[in-house]
């Protein structure tokens, strides 16, 4: 049964004589007889009784009519919804990321696209870089945001080569101390200054802190982790009642002066954007990443320009 054998049905059934349905689908009549008698044996019933006035439908149908306007009108609707996404209509968008990129590097990207395309429907999963490769990968999440390099999973439902990384932009974590600390009225730290200093930090596992306990271990100093947290704005707070020192996203902070610079090397990160190269990427997918490239993200955050203009 064919898309043409059901539009050839409806087309004699509303003109009631073969001749006039040929020249209304722009057919011969042999051809629209032909459709007609694969579409009634794959039936096994007639669909009209030929009379000398012309197709009557039977009973099966005129049962069989309704059946076909409703299916046809279904598809057409789901025409219409295909040349909506197009234009960006309707639609919807899923994408990971670490609490730096939800809190402080989407939003500005999320609010113009929405600005711009207020029916697309918006999911946003903070969690690790990790967890958003293997989300990207399963095809749970259209799009992650990730801090390089990417670490693809032991068991991956899909090849790495399938993943497709596109580097966004750089960032670097600072140190952030309480008002008390020896450091407070410093822009710079050593290594060194942070020995056996109390320490506020992201939780193990997460691609920050891999950073940091790596930068540690180059420095051979012995620090006293106190707290672990998953939020920026936790740890921000965590600090700034004197538990420890801590370490965050430049984008987390109020100004580009805020924060301490590490004197030896800066520690540097660069964000990158993941999706599976193998999938058709939805229109929305497809806008947020031009967005992305067009609106790379500011050295303050949002929230942090709106208050100091106030």
């Amino acid at each position: 049964m064919t898309l043409s054998q059901l539009r050839t049905f409806l087309a004699i059934a509303r003109e009631g004589h073969m001749t006039r349905a040929a020249t209304h689908l722009h057919l011969t009549q042999p051809a629209v007889s032909a459709q007609l008698a694969k579409l009634e044996e794959e039936l096994g019933q007639p669909l009209f009784d030929r009379t000398p006035k012309g197709m009557v439908l039977t009973e099966a149908g005129t049962t069989f009519r309704s059946y076909v306007e409703r299916a046809l009108a279904r598809i057409e609707d789901g025409r219409i919804a295909l040349d909506e996404l197009i234009g960006l209509q309707r639609g919807s968008l899923s994408v990971g990321g670490g609490a730096t990129a939800t809190t402080y590097v989407l939003p500005p990207v999320l609010g113009r696209l929405h600005e711009e395309h207020s029916a697309i429907r918006f999911f946003v999963r903070e969690q690790s870089s990790q967890q958003s490769v293997e989300d990207v990968l399963s095809g749970e999440l259209d799009l992650g945001i990730v801090t390089l390099p990417v670490k693809m999973p032991l068991e991956s439902r899909a090849p790495a080569a399938k993943l497709e990384i596109e580097p966004w932009v750089e960032d670097e974590l600072r140190l952030i101390v309480p008002p008390e600390h020896p450091l407070s009225e410093k822009d710079s730290f050593r290594w060194a200054e942070l020995d056996d200093q109390p320490l506020v930090l992201f939780e193990a596992g997460s691609a920050v802190r891999e950073i940091i306990d790596h930068r540690i271990e180059e420095a051979g100093i012995a620090v006293d982790i106190v707290m672990e947290l998953r939020a920026i704005e936790s740890i921000k707070q965590m600090v700034a009642q004197g538990i420890g020192a801590g370490f965050v996203s430049q984008f987390a902070l109020a100004s580009p002066e805020q924060g301490l610079r590490c004197v030896e090397e800066p520690i540097q990160r660069e964000l990158a954007v993941i999706y599976r190269s193998d999938r058709t990427h939805s229109p929305a997918a497809r806008a947020f990443r031009e967005l992305m490239k067009a609106q790379p993200p500011a050295k303050i955050s949002p929230a942090a320009a709106l208050s100091n203009n106030n």
